[in-house]
């Protein structure tokens, strides 16, 4: 049943669409069209902003200063009582989301989901966002060039999530 009602749910949606727009007497594909352009805009806009993020993302992975980092933390994670194999992914979760989602996956593969490391990643996913990503898409894409507010803010938001995070699955588990 579900699995029908999720088969039809956008066909209708469009038709919806289409038939209110007749209704209204508008033009559809014109609108449609208009949008278009306006999206295509709007990537053009963010493009060198994601080609920088990504390029940062790229260099963080393969220099080994996520492994420098997590080394230097370390001493920290033990007073916190916080598993190391999750710091590769509270570093990367609020930059990329393609890149926590990799992290994610190997945690899992590595210590299975229903370990504590493996409750941690999956609620951390939940629980964060991709923030710097998100920051730089909406303010590249209006072009606001002050954001150092909102990324204190989002990044605090952050790392308020993770740690409560761990505490939740420490309490849970």
């Amino acid at each position: 049943m579900i699995s029908y009602i999720s088969s039809i749910v956008m066909p209708i949606i469009i038709f919806i669409i289409i038939f209110s727009a007749f209704s209204e007497k508008k033009k559809t594909f014109d609108l449609f069209l208009k949008g278009a352009k306006e999206g295509i805009e709007i990537t053009l806009k963010i493009f060198p902003t994601l080609v920088g993020l990504f390029f940062a993302i790229s260099l963080l992975r393969n220099s080994g200063t996520i492994d420098i980092i997590i080394n230097f933390c370390e001493p920290f994670l033990v007073k916190l009582n916080i598993p190391r194999e999750i710091l590769p992914l509270a570093i990367l979760r609020p930059i990329s989301g393609s890149g926590s989602i990799a992290i994610a996956t190997e945690i899992m593969k590595n210590y299975g989901t229903d370990t504590l490391i493996g409750l941690i990643a999956s609620v951390i996913m939940g629980a964060t966002e991709t923030t710097i990503y998100t920051i730089a898409v909406y303010t590249g894409s209006v072009k606001i060039k002050n954001t150092r507010f909102v990324l204190k803010a989002a990044l605090l938001a952050d790392a308020v999530g993770m740690l409560t995070a761990v505490a939740i699955c420490r309490i849970l588990s």
